[in-house]
């Protein structure tokens, strides 16, 4: 009986170790693709369409599969903390890098102030873009894979998935557009184009990315002995200990 009830607080351990691990690599990649969206680049889909995109594009949808999965184990609760903590952890890194962009370089500093502004000086202007449309396409997201979950009784995982992502993603290519056009970032010109490219390639990358949700989700739910539309929470733990005792 005690090493059951062991077994069941080692588990509680393991899905509070996992939930830091998702959230550090949602974290990671919200800021990485701030800091870097300046450079754009052309990727070929087998000759059959180029998109022109932001290399901040890349690790982009990944933040939309961790808060699915959070969402899936953990529930709205969990995953909605994730998404404010990103958001501190994001103005956090923008003040660091306003910070350095203020203070002088030496005159043997390998990096001098002109290129560091020129890569890191719309930062901000990025970042306040970008956390507009990354609070409504999150909140979105969460919003819609519950809306589906609570539909389908836990069913059909890869409709809320990319029903979800796919729209969430929408609202947040356009916002920041909008947004970063008016602040002058990039021109109008390059809107549509832009609009286009983004949001044709984070389909692209929503739909490829079901089968690593289906995988990633199924060997939690094993682990964790989770049932069909069943979530972690500190009631579930708890009271399995409680029946274990």
């Amino acid at each position: 009986m005690a090493n059951s009830v062991g077994r069941l607080k080692e588990k509680a351990k393991n899905a509070e170790r996992l939930y830091l691990v998702l959230a550090a690599l949602f974290i990671a990649s919200l800021v990485a693709g701030n800091l870097i969206f300046q450079k754009f680049f052309h990727w070929s889909l087998f000759g059959f369409y180029t998109f022109e995109i932001s290399v901040g594009i890349l690790p982009y949808p990944i933040t939309f599969l961790i808060t699915d999965i959070i969402s899936e184990i953990y529930g709205r609760k969990r995953a909605n903390q994730v998404v404010v903590s990103g958001l501190f952890a994001t103005v956090f890194v923008l003040l660091i890098v306003y910070s350095a962009n203020v203070v002088p370089a030496t005159t043997w500093s390998p990096i001098q102030d002109e290129t560091f502004t020129k890569v890191f000086g719309l930062t901000g202007v990025a970042v306040s873009a970008s956390m507009i449309a990354y609070l409504l396409a999150q909140l979105i997201d969460i919003r819609i894979y519950h809306f589906w979950k609570n539909l389908t009784q836990g069913r059909h995982l890869w409709l809320r998935n990319n029903a979800s992502t796919m729209t969430s993603q929408f609202v947040d290519t356009f916002t920041v557009l909008i947004l970063l056009c008016s602040f002058g970032a990039i021109e109008w010109e390059k809107f549509w184009p832009l609009l286009a490219n983004g949001f044709l390639f984070k389909v692209l990358v929503a739909a490829l990315d079901t089968p690593f949700m289906y995988l990633f989700v199924g060997m939690i739910k094993k682990y964790f002995g989770l049932k069909e539309n069943e979530e972690i929470s500190f009631a579930f733990v708890n009271s399995s200990i409680d029946k274990t005792a």
